[in-house]
């Protein structure tokens, strides 16, 4: 086990003495600004975005994507394996400059609570002020303001981000499209949904701030990768929260998830830590709202789609005739690169596994909205053969499996498997419709792998 310090810098002239908490600590150093006093790592790409077409942030927010930056180095680039005592739980202290320090200061505790909450790791923040030559990180724009989005919507370029732009479109808003990529795929899948909307609702204006935020493989150790990524929708809610404060006005950032994935029981003892993931859990998603609130920024979190399974979003989609045309071009898959070192595939194209958890939810959606699905999958018919269970073509099956056959025998346990994420607390008066979600799902699937096999090989 190895306990990290990252320490946030802007610029050369960003000297300022840090003292770690640790004396053993691993301390890296990013500077988040260039020598041309630009702000780098694809935040100042976003800036830039927001700036040509009128828009300006708050120091604040531009401080809130500082520190969701910084967590995505730290969260993408210390290894779970190498450095967690129980290759999982690592131990990561941030050291960032802002404008306010006091203020930051005195939200450390919630954010550190969100922050474990959301990665499952033991996480410090400390602040202190900005270097003197670096007041503003955020250039006022030159230009005349041309946006005036409604509101914001996270567009990750799966399918429910795709339904949740649909759905606002089709009622007559302009939403700001947000979106963070860092691999080529997602920004392909990105960019032809952007543009898809674009060509179905000629009358509206769509803007699209798209985001390339990431780090090199060496800025923690000489070669240092971790795929979990729990980290990731800190950094989404950030920059959409940095566009929606530049729009100004009680901004709505809306975010499409299905609640299914929201809650995201896990479906076996198992999938507590590496496979269970909390992004837009509702206890974490209160928590950064309570942020927000704690920076004065005027931002809300708006889930629509908190208590609908996938296919319930699908089949009730306010233009279901173009989804259902283009819902082969958006991308759930967890890991669709895999698919370059599959086996006795000619084409080796990155595309949807087919059963990941992901993907089986998005088969069983679009069988329930609509029925033909024609997204390319690497296990196309989950029918044609058993699948291995000792791998991963049938370890998430029978996942499924087991979870719909416990619930079979005792409907009861649903009422208490909900909890089991995390708390429900903010949300007392909701409980019977998180649970009548989790069981809709997962049903929702099972009817997708009726008759499927799936045993060790």
């Amino acid at each position: 086990m190895r306990h990290h310090s990252i320490v946030g810098r802007l610029g050369t002239a960003d000297t300022a003495p840090i003292t770690p908490t640790r004396a053993e600590t691993h301390v890296t150093e990013i500077s988040f600004v260039d020598g041309f006093g630009h702000v780098g790592y694809g935040l100042g790409q976003a800036l830039d975005q927001l700036r040509d077409v009128g828009l300006c942030p708050s120091e604040t927010a531009v401080d809130l994507a500082l520190l969701a930056a910084a967590i995505t180095a730290a969260d993408t680039r210390i290894s779970r394996d190498s450095d967690a005592q129980d290759a999982w739980t690592r131990e990561i202290d941030l050291h960032l400059p802002v404008q306010d320090p006091a203020r930051w200061e005195g939200l450390a505790p919630l954010i550190v609570r969100t922050l474990n909450f959301l990665t499952g790791d033991h996480w410090g923040v400390n602040f202190r002020h900005r270097v003197a030559s670096m007041p503003t990180l955020a250039t006022p724009p030159t230009k005349l303001r041309t946006a005036t989005p409604s509101s914001v919507c996270l567009f990750s370029g799966g399918l429910d981000s795709f339904i949740g732009a649909i759905d606002l479109l089709a009622a007559g808003e302009s939403p700001l499209l947000v979106s963070h990529y860092w691999d080529g795929i997602t920004s392909k899948h990105q960019t032809y949904c952007g543009q898809a909307l674009k060509r179905r609702f000629p009358g509206a204006t769509i803007h699209h701030v798209r985001a390339r935020v990431g780090f090199p493989n060496d800025v923690v150790d000489d070669f240092s990768v971790e795929n979990t990524l729990r980290g990731r929708s800190f950094l989404f809610f950030a920059l959409a929260a940095m566009a929606a404060d530049a729009i100004g006005g009680q901004a709505v950032v809306h975010v499409p998830e299905n609640g299914l994935i929201s809650l995201n029981v896990p479906l076996d003892p198992l999938r507590l830590g590496a496979l269970s993931t909390r992004t837009t859990h509702p206890f974490y998603m209160a928590r950064f709202e309570e942020l927000l609130q704690g920076l004065g920024l005027s931002v809300a979190l708006h889930n629509p789609y908190a208590f609908q399974t996938k296919g319930q979003m699908a089949k009730g989609c306010a233009d279901l005739g173009f989804l259902k045309g283009e819902a082969r071009n958006t991308m759930s898959c967890s890991a669709p690169a895999n698919a370059r070192f599959a086996k006795n595939k000619p084409d080796r194209q990155p595309k949807h596994c087919g059963y990941c958890v992901p993907c089986l939810i998005r088969r069983a959606a679009i069988l329930e909205g609509w029925g033909p699905d024609d997204t390319e999958y690497q296990v196309a018919d989950l029918h044609g053969r058993t699948l291995d269970t000792r791998r991963a073509e049938g370890g998430h099956v029978r996942s499924f499996q087991l979870a719909l056959s416990r619930l079979g025998k005792k409907p009861a346990r649903a009422a208490f498997d909900i909890h089991r994420p995390g708390p429900l607390t903010d949300h007392p008066g909701r409980l019977a419709d998180y649970e009548a979600t989790y069981v809709a799902g997962l049903r929702e699937v099972g009817r997708l792998l009726e008759g499927v096999q799936a045993k060790p090989s």
